[in-house]
């Protein structure tokens, strides 16, 4: 199949970006030439008539009615024209048999009917099966031609979108595509589409000359180009949402088995049914639109900007921006954000980025005028970050340009646009949140297939009651279908989907009670299967609270001294070297550097200078920055201060960074310098470097000439600073926690190797040694290898015999990956990688894509993965996890509701009270019944709006949480919340499979009471089936209602339905009631009174003769071994133990198994009269009761047995991972 790909360059177009690690970090598949899109295919629907969706179709309904109106009815009508009596029997036989095929005529036409919608609602659900039917293929676009795209894993849905064009000024026509926010334009030469070119990449001397868009003409172009500055994020309405929601499988087979039921004449109990289904539906809609209108909120809100457009400044809508622009950007007011990403040109700038990156730490802006090297290109991702203002980041202060030769009128920093609307930063993560990953949802692979294990029984039945109930030549065939029709709905249960949600719905209620938000419910059984839990570091298992222990390095015998028994210059260089700014606000910048600068108890002013608060040192005014990069791992400043008695200022340079970048930069190295900073780096302490240089007296012209590596050179050592980051209180228990319950915890950060590991041993990750993959010391001959932290273990990187060196490998050590290796082994390594990746536990210094990397990795894999993480830049790592939870830094607080709310809620209480009361008159009392079970699911479903809309309430989701992009959603800031989510996670799981179990041995043995018994003419009363419905109702309710355990079990539960165990207990189960019922039922009819004349089915007869019923000693029986074999069922399959409370715990449900086994034995026993006559059951003989009673307490016990032995044989936890060893 050929398909036009979609050129490198990413959903930004970022296409000749060679820095550009984008791609990089995500391993494509070779097919996929973009990091969005997997591939495009053309084309053009066919006219209706002739599309797959009725040409197939017209022959077959045609036919069908020819043969049922024409044929048959014609033939029927000349046969019956005489009355049946007066004609010879072969004659009355002939006519029976038009009439049944007039039946059968119907029953096809309806079937091609069924067929005919069931195909149009997978053209609904399958872009790929809608291509196939009405589209086809193409090679080139045109008007009216359509884009099947085909997105790469995890980004989102296959969709057919229209080709639009539009005309250059050049006169050519331009066609291109727009998928998921992002405009792909038509390559005439090389037959593809590529993405749009954005301006990230040129020399930093091109944007550094540029004077805007100079021409109309240009102005024009551009436009064409990238269009309009617009991040329009359209909700949907809600009945659009609703028929997305009212088309899924499930909800289509639950209103087709309504519909069944209102045909045979279940009017109260269908409609009802209806309309808890469309209830349930609308509160989910309900709660995705509330969640997409938080989203739309993160979209820019235009407002006036000032742009240098034909070398003139004027004030147009931010919204009209294009790449190319020079725009003058000034502190945010009125809650305004940066509207699109730009390079800033002149003048300087304090920027919070923590909309996109979860850090609350404001940045520093340096222009490209501070610099001296501009003959590079642009980093816009990496090493151009400095110089780089990102859409939807906030201005709290700027600096107008020094300079005379450009300045805006408004006095702001000068920027040059080079991307705007989605494909922007802020746009690439609405696009995440919006399009990321598909929801997990209840219409699962596993929930069909379990669907379709069930149906095999069910068309056996079905079969059964056809070919029986056919031999009798007077039976309405119509009637008949609709029988087996109804007996495939009810064998599978059409109210799964219900049981299911009350299970998950009790899990939430517990979390909300818990703090802890879920967004998408479905994804609590992914928890009970979670096998590797990943945690951030910073902020997740440590705090923000950094402390200055003190400094290192410069006493004898190299001990850590106490910050005020410090030697002046280090105070010096911790006082001014930093990038800190006093705003209105107070003071902003990295943690670490306020700890510092508290430390040694120094003010900083708004003019930039340093003050102490005592002692005898003079303030530093600081004259130059030179920032903070992670490619040079180091920043330094000029500083000056007035020398006593004097006018004359002294300058000095300050430098502070990674102790081995430093080491190069010292004019004299100390002895043990490398041996004290490794042992406190070891000990999981962050160590910084200090470095300062005299430069003495220095004139104006100088210092504007001075480069930063005539700062950070000949410098004298100030010693290392020595900063601890205390672990949360409780991360330990936790970690312990999880390691001892069987899963495998990974660390992934962007901290340094040698602290993250020390993290990871006093949190007990490992017991082991941790061996990092480290580069070799000479690039061009070395290669990579496992070192140890200490240095004494060295295993160079082989992969030859990968698997056996990799055991080897684990046998005594664990791993720890840095950025830099996950990248060396994707490019050299990659199925070395595949294989090592699963062991890891300590992943330094890693991008946010990297995190990503690492979790669809492993989910590739077949790995159930969790994702703990607190910051916006793990977006999209927390979206694609199995379980994503994010913890919520800030303490919510709870908004009272007013008096007007609480007398609409009371209001609405009191009418929906007395609706119900009005309805229930009317009902039956089975109907009664079945209703008072549909209204304990409500008052479920009540509480549960009622907890999410508490926590609404309490917290609503700000701007630069991941709280939206993430499931899971923590208020509070404890890792605690992963065991409460695993906890019942694992409850909700081992309750689904259990409900799965009883479900499918209730459906078995249905399946031949409605088949086999039913021909026979065996039914229950009106009383009886209402009091077993009841019982079920009951039963299922108190088994979502169990509780988790309060610590983790050792071991995990099944994590699918299908397995050895479940499938032989199943069925062995089954054979023994099977066993039971065939016996006790033959019994029973050998001592009833010889059959009178045919079976009278439930649809051969009237209305009057349904209600009636005759007790008999067969369906007395049948009865009490239904009610015995259901009690049998729940009691055995129910466990408790090790995932949640046991059967006696879980009093309620003990109850109602007490009370039915109790009810088994009275009926059976006949002791209480009164009770038998309400159930109607017929007084059996003394034989036959004491038969009935071993024969039940024999299958209780075979059942028991079989599937104990089952669990033995087969086990019901889950194996351990030979690879994780967990």
């Amino acid at each position: 199949m050929s398909a036009v790909a979609a050129k490198t360059g990413g959903a930004a177009g970022d296409n000749n970006n060679k820095k550009n690690n984008r791609n990089n970090y995500k391993k494509l598949p070779t097919a996929a030439l973009d990091d969005l899109v997997q591939y495009v295919t053309l084309h053009v629907r066919k006219p209706t008539p002739i599309s797959g969706v009725v040409l197939p179709f017209v022959p077959l309904y045609l036919t069908a009615f020819y043969l049922w109106i024409y044929v048959y009815k014609g033939h029927e009508e000349e046969e019956g024209t005489a009355e049946l009596d007066d004609v010879p029997i072969a004659k009355q036989g002939k006519g029976i048999e038009d009439a049944a095929w007039s039946d059968i005529g119907f029953i096809a036409v309806v079937a091609i009917a069924f067929l005919h919608i069931l195909t149009l609602l997978f053209c609904y659900w399958s872009v790929h099966v809608l291509a196939f039917l009405t589209c086809r293929r193409v090679k080139k676009p045109a008007s009216g031609v359509l884009a099947k795209v085909v997105p790469t894993a995890n980004n989102g849905n296959s969709k057919i979108v229209p080709i639009r064009s539009l005309q250059l000024e050049n006169g050519t026509r331009q066609y291109y595509l727009v998928f998921q926010k992002t405009k792909y334009v038509w390559d005439e030469d090389k037959a593809i589409f590529r993405a749009v070119e954005f301006p990230v990449n040129k020399l930093l001397s091109s944007y550094a000359s540029s004077r805007g868009l100079e021409t109309e003409q240009a102005i024009k172009t551009a436009m064409q180009t990238y269009g309009n500055n617009e991040m329009d994020m359209v909700v949907p309405e809600f009945h659009e949402l609703f028929i997305e929601r009212a088309t899924a499988p499930f909800f289509v087979f639950q209103v087709f088995s309504v519909g069944l039921w209102c045909m045979d004449d279940f009017w109260y109990y269908s409609l009802f049914t209806l309309f808890m289904l469309i209830a349930f539906e609308c509160t989910i809609v309900k709660q995705q639109l509330r969640n997409m209108s938080e989203i739309r909120k993160m979209g820019n809100k235009p407002y006036l900007i000032y742009a240098l457009r034909q070398n003139k400044w004027r004030q147009i809508g931010s919204d009209e921006l294009l790449p190319g622009d020079l725009i003058s950007v000034t502190r945010s007011q009125n809650d305004n954000i940066v509207p699109c990403d730009v390079v800033v040109l002149r003048g300087s700038c304090i920027v919070d980025e923590s909309m996109l990156t979860g850090e609350s730490v404001p940045q520093m802006k340096e222009s490209l005028e501070s610099l001296q090297q501009l003959n590079t290109e642009l980093d816009a991702e990496g090493e151009g970050k400095l110089t780089v203002l990102f859409g939807g980041t906030k201005v709290v202060q700027h600096t107008a340009p020094s300079k005379e030769s450009m300045r805006a009128p408004d006095g702001g920093c000068i920027g040059y646009v080079i991307r705007t609307g989605f494909n922007t930063s802020q746009g690439k993560l609405l696009r995440t949140i919006l399009f990321g990953a598909n929801r997990a949802t209840e219409n699962n692979a596993e929930t069909f297939a379990f669907i379709a294990f069930l149906m095999v029984f069910a068309v056996a039945a079905a079969s059964y009651v056809w070919v029986k109930g056919s031999e009798d030549p007077e039976r309405n065939r119509y009637k008949l279908f609709l029988e087996c029709a109804l007996i495939l709905t009810s064998i599978i249960p059409p109210d799964l989907p219900i049981e299911l949600t009350l299970a998950v719905n009790t899990s939430l209620i517990q979390l909300t009670k818990l703090f802890v938000f879920c967004t998408e419910p479905f994804r609590i059984p992914f928890a009970g299967k979670v096998q590797i839990c990943c945690f951030d570091k910073t902020g997740t298992l440590t705090t923000d609270n950094l402390m200055v222990e003190g400094i290192a390095g410069l006493s004898s015998n190299g001990k850590c001294v106490p910050i005020d028994e410090a030697e002046d210059k280090t105070v010096q260089v911790l006082a001014c070297c930093h990038s800190l700014a006093l705003l209105d606000d107070g003071l902003v910048g990295d943690p670490l550097e306020k700890a510092a600068l508290a430390a040694v108890e120094w003010n900083l002013t708004k003019s930039d200078s340093v003050i102490p608060k005592r002692g005898k040192l003079k303030p530093l005014r600081i004259v130059q920055r030179y920032h903070f990069s992670s490619a040079l791992k180091r920043m330094s400043v000029l500083a000056g201060y007035l020398l006593p008695f004097s006018n004359e200022i002294n300058y000095i340079g300050a430098v502070k960074g990674a102790p081995e970048v430093i080491m190069g930069m010292l004019k004299q190295v100390p002895e043990d310098y490398e041996k004290i900073y490794l042992e406190y780096a070891r000990r999981g302490a962050r160590v910084m470097a200090l470095g300062i240089k005299e430069f003495g007296n220095l004139g104006g012209q100088r210092i504007r000439e001075l480069k930063r590596e005539d700062v950070e050179c000949d410098l004298t050592f100030a010693g290392f600073v020595i900063i601890s980051c205390p672990m949360k209180p409780d991360s330990k228990a936790v970690i312990k926690e999880l390691v001892q319950s069987s899963h495998k915890v990974l660390m992934i950060t962007g901290d340094s190797p040698l602290t993250a590991c020390h993290v990871a041993r006093e949190l007990r990750f490992t017991n082991k040694k941790l061996l990092i993959l480290t580069p070799p010391q000479n690039e061009l001959s070395g290669t990579w290898s496992w070192v140890s932290i200490d240095g004494d273990r060295i295993y160079p990187l082989d992969d030859g015999k990968s698997d056996k060196n990799i055991s080897m490998l684990l046998a005594a050590n664990d791993l720890c990956i840095t950025g830099e290796g996950l990248l060396y082994l994707q490019q050299s390594h990659h199925s070395y990688m595949l294989k090592v990746l699963p062991q890891v536990t300590v992943c330094a210094r890693f991008a946010p894509k990297q995190k990503e990397y690492i979790i669809t990795t492993l989910k590739q894999l077949g790995y159930y993965t969790l994702m703990c993480g607190d910051g916006t830049n793990d977006v999209g790592a927390l979206k694609h996890a199995h379980v994503g939870v994010s913890l919520l830094t800030s303490a919510p607080v709870k908004r009272k509701r007013t008096e007007d709310e609480l007398r609409e809620i009371n209001a609405a209480a009191s009418a929906a009270a007395a609706a119900a009361t009005a309805a229930n008159q009317q009902l039956s009392p089975r109907e009664r019944a079945l209703r008072r079970r549909q209204e304990h699911i409500d008052r479920t479903q009540a509480r549960l709006q009622n907890a999410l809309r508490d926590m609404e309430e309490q917290t609503m989701v700000k701007l630069g949480d991941a709280s939206i992009a993430a499931p899971f959603t923590s208020k509070l800031s404890s890792i605690m919340c992963v065991n409460h989510i695993i906890k019942q996670g694992r409850c909700t799981l081992v309750t689904t499979l259990q409900m799965f179990k009883i479900l499918a041995l209730n459906a078995l043995i249905q399946a031949y009471c409605q088949s086999v018994l039913y021909i026979d003419g065996v039914k229950f009363s009106d009383t009886q089936a209402t009091m077993q419905g009841i019982f079920i109702a009951a039963c299922f309710l108190f088994i979502t209602r169990s509780k988790p355990l309060k610590t983790l079990s050792k071991v995990a539960p099944l994590p699918n339905i299908f397995n050895l165990y479940t499938i032989s207990t199943i069925l062995t189960q089954f054979a023994v009631h099977f066993g039971t019922l065939y016996y006790l039922t033959s019994e029973a009819t050998a001592l009833a009174p010889p059959r009178v004349g045919k079976v009278k089915l439930y649809i051969d007869m009237d209305n009057e003769e349904k209600t009636k019923y005759d007790p008999s000693i067969v369906s007395s029986t049948v009865y009490i071994i239904c009610v015995s074999l259901q009690v049998a069922t729940i009691a055995v399959n129910y466990k408790g133990h090790p995932f949640m409370e046991s059967l006696r715990a879980n009093r309620m449900l003990m109850c109602a198994i007490g009370a039915s086994a109790a009810l088994v034995l009275l009926l059976t026993t006949g002791v209480v009269p009164g009770l038998t006559q309400f159930f109607e059951i017929v007084d059996f003989p003394a034989n036959f009761r004491q038969t009935l009673l071993l024969i039940l307490v024999a299958d209780i016990v075979g059942a028991f047995a079989l599937d104990r032995i089952c669990s033995f044989l087969f086990g019901e936890t889950r194996r351990k991972s030979k690879v994780l060893n967990c």
